[in-house]
């Protein structure tokens, strides 16, 4: 299943990082998409994030939550 799959790149990522933070790229790694949709994902806000300065950070959650949504 898709989905399962996508979650599991994100417990792969856990592993890795300590904090429940991504980044843009690791968000478009894991929804295998480009940076114009990862971007318009964000902005509209289907998937919830935050800004330090101009840098976009993607909660891990919130990025389950969506693959969720999206079965």
């Amino acid at each position: 299943m898709a989905v399962a799959r996508l979650i599991q790149k994100i417990k792969v990522k856990e592993r890795r990082y300590t904090d429940d933070i991504i980044t843009v790229k690791e968000m478009m790694d894991v929804l295998a998409i480009g940076k114009n949709t990862a971007y318009k994902l964000l902005k509209d806000g289907t998937v919830k994030s935050f800004r330090i300065g101009k840098t976009y950070k993607v909660l891990r959650k919130s990025l389950q939550n969506y693959i969720y949504s999206h079965q």
